[in-house]
């Protein structure tokens, strides 16, 4: 049953969770690698989504799909958690969390010019505006506001952040043609995913870590920011009567971030990340507003 009020509540618990999880990252990576962040989140969301499946008495649906749909979830489960969270953590290890999240937020902005070779979709001139505006930012942000020297504070650190975007991005495409049920294909994207995190984990950093600050944090986002979010946001989508509405809480989140790296990790924000950050969220706040009679697919924003 369609309830906004709902949907309204559900999109902004969800954009809480996911304001708090850039902190979560770093309080992470302070103590174990991106690596054995990686293989503790992805264990955790795939208890969290195998409980909520329970609970929601969809269990069975485990167990119903068929032969290539399982290939389907060994594929995509390639794709997002491994790739995706090894390249994001690996940003979020190298780069202060106020230069990763805003550059993160751009895989809107890839979605869109590669929805044009994958979907068939036309390429418009709010896109290319959108994109001027939204890289022009993340150049303010990776270089630290000198623009002109173009001396990038951490080159390695900026691509993992770009890479990611143009992974999630890609991930939400192959989406678009999943036909399961949304929680049971991320339940089986990480559960697929999972074998091979175990393995890169065992191969590099090992399994030798205390439970500590960085593995309650990376607990934080197993459950949070790789499952409750995705479940509340699920919902949100499914009670709105109005989904641009919803949608457009995203924005409050980079800010809303901002506050807990201030005050939880101790960053002091430079004038460049705000500058970059504005410029990003206006560039994908115009490109939303004037595509809003002819919305892409639905996707999963994220944090």
């Amino acid at each position: 049953m369609k309830n906004q009020s709902q949907a309204m509540a559900y999109g902004l618990a969800t954009v809480l969770l996911w304001s708090t999880v850039a902190t979560a990252f770093k309080l992470s990576l302070r103590e174990i690698s991106p690596v054995q962040l990686l293989f503790i989140a992805c264990s955790a969301s795939v208890v969290v989504l195998a409980l909520v499946l329970v609970l929601q008495r969809r269990w069975h649906l485990v167990f119903s799909l068929s032969r290539h749909q399982y290939i389907q979830s060994l594929g995509m489960g390639l794709v997002n958690p491994c790739l995706y969270y090894f390249l994001l953590f690996g940003a979020f290890d190298r780069l202060p969390a106020q230069e990763a999240q805003p550059l993160n937020y751009t895989w809107a902005l890839v979605l869109a010019y590669l929805s044009v070779p994958f979907l068939g979709h036309r390429l418009r001139k709010v896109d290319v505006v959108a994109g001027l505006i939204c890289y022009s930012g993340v150049v303010i942000i990776a270089t630290r506001g000198d623009v002109l020297a173009l001396s990038f504070s951490d080159p390695l650190g900026v691509a993992f952040a770009l890479g990611s975007t143009l992974v999630w991005a890609s991930y939400w495409i192959i989406a678009t043609r999943d036909r399961r049920d949304p929680v049971v294909g991320l339940f089986l994207n990480f559960l697929c995913g999972l074998p091979f995190i175990a393995l890169a984990c065992g191969l590099t950093d090992g399994f030798g870590f205390g439970l500590g600050q960085g593995v309650m944090a990376a607990l934080y986002v197993g459950i949070f920011e790789m499952g409750i979010a995705f479940v509340f946001w699920s919902y949100a989508m499914k009670k709105a009567e109005n989904t641009a509405r919803v949608s457009n809480l995203i924005f409050i989140s980079p800010f809303v971030s901002l506050v807990f790296i201030y005050f939880i990790l101790g960053e002091v924000i430079l004038p460049s990340t705000y500058i970059g950050l504005v410029l990003i969220v206006a560039g994908l706040w115009f490109q939303q507003w004037v595509k809003a009679k002819a919305p892409m697919p639905e996707a999963v924003p994220h944090e």
